[in-house]
């Protein structure tokens, strides 16, 4: 297929380097936000009188028939043109003679590649943020099943304090809020057009950008026609906010491993979400977190050599930008992917409330609540933290629990007595479902405010699914 920049005879592209410079493998994937976009051009080149009423009318009819021969398989993206772009004003010209040659007036490629690709984006940034949003809704159904299943907090992977597993479900669900927020703004951000931008001047054609937008579905044209074809912020910020998510996603597998641990012994993963070995028959392998874990690096890799490709390109288009689609494309499939295998993960998790309830007995997570005890007597918090940890320390060399203490035991420091302090109500205060209950501050693991943060998340999942 010749090239549209091609005229007459002459030596052409060497075959290598034809093939080096052709994007068809990556942006056929743009076919149907291309057409939409060239109906859009072509009903404004018929009602700006660029091009005559009835062409522009035929234009719009045959790319609807080429829409659906593609849909249904009739036809096929010709793989010797040169890109997409290509592909559809060469069909339209075979099919409609010198009336396909016509839907290029106004235009450029440059602003025809940006305009579909951006609509591409904007569409990806909606689509992600709704499997974040069925994410959020898979951990909130964890969590209002567990609001008092109690369980260790952990902090440089050591046992903390005393939490509930709702708890720690629900700081995914924060970290995915903010992911889905990032998500919204990003697609508000891309919801403009550049078409008619031209390769970076406009036109001298009586083109009408605003129109365009309208009929596409964008919410506004971009302000400056050279930053319209140089621009891909909105596949950056898609990857920004990509990464980010596959950081949280990671940080939850990794959990999730742990938990599922021989060591841990918190959950377990059931078969719809877990692997055998083939040679052990024991085991069950969490491999969805693993696999998401490990694919986090290449989104990290993908939004890296976005951001590379960009920095030195001097406006307005450059040959560079070709590059965007294929690095976008997979981020957005591994992004994609990744939050269906979580929501299911996160579906398939089986808590051990006893074994959870049983890791609170070792490790002295009351501790804090020690010292607390003491201040709500008196007590200044730094003297009560060193009393406090003579008191752990004392239960260490006796190897018992802070809940098995006698009065004896409180002889450790004087705040004890100073503080009228009795072995057996500071025991009943250390109760680890106590500890929980007390933790009343706004998002905290009490569960009066873990059932509020439910609530709010389920209004806002509501809310943002309308």
């Amino acid at each position: 297929m010749a090239t549209l920049w091609q005229v007459g005879g002459g030596e052409g592209l060497d075959p290598a380097v034809d093939r080096f410079l052709s994007s068809l493998a990556v942006d056929a994937r743009l076919v149907f936000e291309d057409i939409e976009c060239s109906q859009a051009h072509a009903i404004m080149l018929g009602e700006q009188g660029i091009i005559p009423h009835a062409d522009a009318s035929a234009l719009v009819d045959e790319l609807a028939k080429i829409r659906k021969d593609l849909e249904s398989g009739a036809l096929a993206v010709d793989q010797s043109a040169e890109d997409v772009h290509s592909f559809l004003e060469a069909e339209l010209t075979r099919r409609l003679g010198d009336i396909g040659k016509s839907i290029h007036a106004g235009r450029s490629r440059n602003d025809q590649v940006a305009a579909a690709f951006k609509l591409h984006v904007r569409n990806a940034c909606r689509q992600t943020r709704a499997r974040v949003l069925d994410a959020v809704s898979a951990c909130l159904d964890v969590a209002e099943r567990n609001i008092e299943t109690l369980m260790p907090g952990y902090t440089h992977l050591q046992r903390a304090q005393p939490v509930t597993l709702a708890h720690h479900v629900l700081a995914w669900c924060a970290a995915l809020e903010r992911d889905a927020d990032r998500f919204a703004d990003a697609a508000t951000r891309a919801n403009e057009s550049p078409l008619g931008a031209g390769a970076l001047a406009g036109s001298g054609l009586s083109v009408d950008r605003e129109r365009t937008a309208e009929l596409i579905g964008f919410s506004r044209v971009s302000m400056n026609t050279m930053d319209a074809v140089a621009d891909r912020d909105a596949a950056i910020e898609y990857a920004a906010s990509a990464a980010t998510l596959m950081m949280h996603l990671s940080r939850a597998c990794e959990d999730i491993v742990l938990w599922a641990s021989s060591e841990y012994s918190f959950v377990k993963i059931s078969p719809r979400a877990s692997t055998g070995s083939s040679i052990m028959p024991q085991k069950r392998n969490p491999d969805p977190a693993e696999l998401i874990r490990g694919k986090a690096g290449r989104v990290f890799g993908n939004l890296q050599a976005l951001l590379v490709m960009e920095k030195g390109l001097p406006y307005a288009y450059n040959r560079d930008l070709q590059e965007d689609k294929a690095l976008f494309f997979e981020i957005e499939e591994t992004m994609n992917g990744a939050l269906e295998a979580f929501k299911v993960l996160v579906q398939s998790i089986e808590p051990d409330a006893g074994r959870m309830r049983a890791a609170l007995d070792e490790g002295y997570l009351e501790a804090t609540d020690v010292a607390e005890f003491l201040v709500k007597a008196g007590v200044p918090f730094r003297t009560a933290y060193q009393a406090a940890k003579l008191l752990v320390q004392r239960c260490v060399d006796e190897q018992k629990s802070l809940r098995a203490i006698t009065q004896a035991d409180l002889a450790v420091h004087e705040a004890f007595e100073k503080a009228g302090a009795s072995a057996a109500e500071l025991a009943e205060y250390l109760e680890p479902q106590a500890c929980v209950a007390r933790r009343m501050q706004t998002g905290g693991p009490a569960p009066l405010r873990t059932r509020e943060q439910i609530d709010r998340l389920r209004a806002w999942l509501h809310l943002a699914t309308r």
